[in-house]
């Protein structure tokens, strides 16, 4: 099997598109796919009629709008391409009204308020510039989603906006510098997705996995990842069976799985893709994690991508790559052979500089999410606070344009193992630094913030809003500029500098030291996602998203009221599990053996006998049990405090300060049991089971 040979062959690329079209349409459709001009109205049957005969040839059946709501997940609904001639005659028809706009339920997502349930009617769109594709027999169709009165109901309109946004400053600036021939500047991606995997009839048997995606229960096992032999270790033969299926199906829906290997907890993988642009990057993505999900049900697998699936070992995040490209093939963020004398990449680089500096709850908030709040923080995981890490040459080099001095040319090494058989080989101008939210890499950003469940379109699309601002403030100064540009340009680059070099860290962002140091510097430290999600009730960011219309004012307040719900849901089903399953199997499986240990003791004493290491290990489980029975009831109480909270601000708050330490708790006291307990009397499958049975 050759890659080229199957790939794509389920998306409707440039390649179906000009089979199916006529080359008038094919052209008209292509100058709306890259240079944004709205569709000819004229042309949509034709496109809808190509696609159609396409999907059909495909063996599809049906055709679904699919688009992205905010709840992280995807939705879709299916209607076949079935209609009826003049003679009742069944015929397979699809129109050009059909594929443009399609009509859902708005309010049954969510809607913060857009929406009140009488107020049903919501809308879709078609992303022309997202191919289509055929999966399961469906032709599936990216759109947009929005309401009935037009606010924006998903996670890719604002995406969109921001693309259009960033494209319009960056141009603006570039002209400053004397690019004439850019005519687009687009936002590229490229995701790496962490997920693990374990066999599913054990999955099947833990309530906490089916309904939370992760274990609210469970002691560490006797090894974890301290051997660190896990990491880019050899595939397991399952695994790597389950890795091609997943890789097949991907590049037949044109999706450019490129890297994968073992992460560093046991049990967990990683697959990384080839750079996209922004919104189809994001598409692909989701398709992505849903093709996981469904590959490894069918290899008797189950593909967990919650951020924290296991306690005592490393989560699962979703690096977000990050650059801005021009559609005459320069990536801005490319520093060349001499990137102090890159004046392009240097003010590109002061605006992200300036713009993360100004916007860290807003940055913070985009990674936010109850499942990440498990994973930040920890040694596999950014902190909270953010900085940047840009290495040692960028920064000598921003340093040198601050203090108005010479630049100290550095001759980039080659690294020479001593052996004559090997080659020497030139090391990159910067090291790299995994312990930092956002790290430049060479010619991109990696945000290592986001979690492994989310959709990485509320990052890319915050980033786009950020740089927008700022390539505008730069804009709007070099057009009042009256003396030399060039001079100009470095004096917005040394101010900028002078005043946001603060966020430029290069060391250890795990390390107390640090986190004393970023206080002394003013940083934000947002711990939770409650305390994030209150950057959308800031003027400065309001401001901000409503200037480059990104959000209107009503669509962050949506936002903000569904961030704390969420949260305040997710806790409410985690802590509603945690209850059943300490209820209704821990403490009845404990208080069986219980009874059975004391049985034994009994028996043996009653001939004269000894057993005060039983008689010790009952009392410690009794007192472990009772402590788990009393810790139940607290969390039960205290859920139920909360949950009957009809304030949702006040709501989230309390499953944030009350029910999630009742939980940790109780959770203490069962992990304990288990390790007192033998394993044939626990009622769940353990760390071992989960992690090494694959």
């Amino acid at each position: 099997m050759y890659i080229t040979d199957i790939y794509a062959e389920s998306s409707f690329n440039d390649e179906a598109i000009k089979e199916y079209l006529s080359e008038e349409s094919f052209k008209k459709l292509k100058s709306t796919i890259d240079s944004a001009i709205p569709l000819d109205s004229e042309i949509a049957d034709e496109v809808a009629e190509a696609m159609k005969k396409w999907a059909v040839s495909k063996g599809a059946t049906h055709f679904s709008h699919w688009f992205q709501p905010l709840n992280e997940m995807t939705a879709e609904k299916h209607d076949a391409f079935l209609s009826f001639d003049k003679d009742g005659s069944a015929i397979m028809e699809f129109s050009g009204k059909e594929l443009i706009k399609g009509e859902s339920d708005a309010s049954s997502f969510p809607s913060g308020g857009l929406r009140a349930t009488f107020e049903a009617r919501g809308y879709t769109a078609w992303d022309c510039t997202s191919p289509a594709f055929v999966k399961d027999k469906t032709l599936y169709i990216p759109t947009i989603f929005c309401s009935y009165t037009g606010e924006a109901l998903d996670k890719k309109t604002p995406l969109l906006r921001s693309m259009e946004a960033l494209n319009r400053e960056a141009l603006r600036v570039l002209r400053h510098l004397g690019d004439n021939e850019t005519t687009k500047v687009t936002t590229t991606v490229g995701p790496e997705q962490e997920y693990f995997l374990i066999d599913r009839e054990l999955y099947e048997k833990r309530l906490d996995l089916l309904l939370c995606g992760r274990t609210l229960f469970g002691s560490p096992p006797p090894k974890g990842q301290e051997m660190d032999d896990h990491y880019y270790g050899r595939l397991r033969l399952r695994i790597s069976d389950y890795m091609h299926e997943l890789d097949r199906e991907l590049w037949s829906l044109g999706v450019s799985a490129k890297t994968k290997h073992n992460e560093v907890a046991p049990a967990q993988h990683e697959l990384a893709c080839i750079f996209n642009t922004a919104n189809i990057a994001c598409d692909q993505n989701q398709i992505t994690m849903e093709s996981m999900r469904t590959v490894a049900k069918r290899k008797g697998l189950a593909c967990l991508l919650h951020e924290k699936p296991f306690k005592g070992v490393s989560g699962s995040g979703k690096h977000v790559n990050w650059s801005i490209s021009t559609d005459t093939g320069m990536n801005i963020l490319s520093p060349g052979k001499n990137p102090a004398e890159n004046q392009t990449f240097l003010l590109f680089m002061a605006a992200m500089i300036s713009g993360i500096d100004k916007y860290q709850d807003l940055l913070r908030f985009s990674c936010s999410g109850a499942s990440n709040d498990v994973r930040l923080g920890g040694d596999e995981a950014p902190p909270t606070v953010i900085s940047i890490f840009l290495g040692d040459e960028l920064c000598d080099i921003y340093e040198a344009i601050e203090n108005a001095s010479e630049v100290t040319k550095k001759n980039s090494d080659n690294v020479n193992m001593g052996v004559s058989s090997l080659p020497s080989f030139k090391k990159d101008t910067t090291d790299r630094n995994r312990t930092s939210p956002c790290a430049f890499t060479g010619n991109k950003f990696e945000f290592r913030m986001l979690g492994s469940s989310s959709s990485i379109s509320r990052p890319s699309f915050i980033i786009n809003t950020i740089m927008a601002e700022e390539l505008s403030i730069i804009s709007d100064r070099l057009d009042k500029a009256t003396g030399d540009k060039k001079e100009e340009i470095n004096s917005i680059i040394r101010e900028i500098i002078k005043e946001h070099k603060r966020i430029l860290y290069n060391g250890n962002n795990y390390s107390e030291e640090w986190r004393i140091e970023a206080e002394k510097r003013g940083l934000l430290n947002l711990p939770t996602t409650v305390d994030a999600i209150e950057a959308l009730t800031k003027e400065k960011n309001i401001k901000l998203l409503s200037k480059h219309e990104i959000l209107s004012e009503s669509e962050i307040a949506s936002r903000y009221e569904i961030n704390l719900e969420m949260y305040s849901k997710v806790i409410n089903i985690e802590s509603l599990t945690m209850q059943e399953m300490a209820e209704k199997s821990i403490i009845p499986a404990v208080e069986s053996y219980c009874g059975k240990l004391a049985r034994d003791i009994s028996a043996v004493l009653k001939v004269g006998g000894k057993m005060k290491s039983s008689e010790d290990k009952l009392t410690l489980i009794c007192h472990n049990l009772s402590g788990a029975s009393s810790s139940l009831s607290e969390l039960c109480e205290l859920h139920k405090n909360a949950s009957k909270t009809d304030n949702f601000v006040e709501k989230a708050h309390l499953y944030k300060d009350t029910v999630i330490p009742a939980m940790e708790k109780l959770r203490a006291y069962c992990d304990t049991l288990e390790k007192l307990v033998p394993k044939s009397e626990w009622p769940f499958p353990d760390y071992t089971d989960l992690m090494y049975r694959v």
